[in-house]
């Protein structure tokens, strides 16, 4: 079948798998003390502008985020996210597992607004109370958003800015980071993102690696006896190599920027394909995932040929799905996609 469903249904872009397979027999370091570790990390570096950035591969997007917040936050304190955060909604209470509560605020488009973080925490402590409550110790963003979309430069500064104020980290997850940067409508790159934010991570899995994410640490703030806590974690990988040749061969270049600049030009394809047709955009994307608005009859024909993702009920007659590009994506695909619509 024909599928959208994600960017991480195919297994690895072809420069990956070649790089993997010319080293399969070199016997390198492990832990991530290996060549090629080092080599990507001083790679990323260079292309964040950011010399001091600490920088440490992990395998996944949800033990990335549950690592960084349970290591930054004390054991009084937790994370403020949009409502629709990724760690509010999708990972299945991992921040919560691991002892920390996800401080919900209200969203717009996918977004956390400047205005509503400042109101949260001037109202937290202007409460007599707040020392009996979970106090606001992070700030959590993901960009692009789960809905695909943007922060501006402004935006972002804002929230920056106001976490430097109450002395909170500002992390940020960039799972799909490739795709926002590449966007026409970004204003925001690498090395602005290193500057604003404490701690972020540049996404693999979702950008053509078969697995993997390089957290940066900013401001030489990486906790103290990181690799022992990412262990106790269960996310230390014995052949770190694996990722450290993935995100080497990402940095050479510019595949990474390539790959995130191709999605994006194809999600617009898509995305004219189905507004040329008559279909109703959820959200206008300008990044590799599209939310289209299908009545149920056309989303069940649509599913007999076609792969995408449920997202969420929008009346009782329609449903809101997610179409999303990859590296592997080609114009052929949006072709027949055409056909079936």
């Amino acid at each position: 079948m024909l599928s959208f469903e994600s960017d991480y249904i195919e297994g690895a872009h072809e420069k990956i798998l070649e790089r993997l397979i010319n080293t399969n027999l070199e016997r390198l370091s492990g832990y991530g003390s290996d060549v090629y570790c080092e080599s990507a990390k001083e790679k990323i570096k260079a292309a964040c502008e950011c010399p001091k950035a600490e920088i440490f591969f992990i395998s996944g997007g949800t033990q990335t985020n549950q690592i960084v917040i349970s290591s930054l936050l004390s054991s009084y304190e937790g994370v403020i996210a949009a409502k629709t955060g990724h760690i509010s909604a999708h990972e299945a209470g991992a921040i919560e597992y691991s002892g920390h509560k996800v401080l919900e605020v209200p969203q717009k488009d996918g977004k956390l607004e400047a205005s509503e973080l400042k109101k949260y925490l001037i109202d937290f402590y202007a409460d007599a109370n707040h020392e009996h409550m979970v106090a606001p110790g992070m700030v959590y963003v993901s960009h692009p958003t789960e809905y695909g979309t943007l922060y501006s430069q402004e935006e972002l500064s804002n929230i920056s800015q106001i976490c430097r104020e109450y002395k909170i980290p500002l992390y940020l997850d960039g799972a799909r980071l490739s795709y926002a940067i590449m966007s026409e409508k970004s204003d925001l790159s690498l090395p602005m993102i290193a500057e604003l934010c404490d701690v972020f991570y540049i996404g693999g899995t979702k950008v053509g690696a078969l697995c993997g994410e390089a957290l940066v640490f900013t401001k030489n703030n990486m906790p103290k006896h990181f690799l022992t806590i990412v262990k106790q974690h269960g996310a230390l990988l014995a052949k770190g190599r694996l990722l450290g040749i993935q995100f080497d061969t990402l940095f050479s270049d510019n595949l990474y920027f390539k790959i995130g600049k191709k999605a994006d030009k194809l999600a617009a394809m898509l995305k004219k394909a189905f507004v040329d047709r008559g279909y109703r955009l959820f959200i206008d994307s300008y990044t590799n995932q599209q939310f289209i608005i299908l009545h149920n009859s056309d989303m069940e024909r649509l599913s007999q040929n076609v792969r995408f993702s449920f997202w969420e009920k929008y009346d009782s007659e329609h449903t809101v799905v997610r179409f999303a590009t990859s590296f592997a994506t080609t114009e052929q695909d949006i072709k027949e996609l055409e056909k079936y619509l």
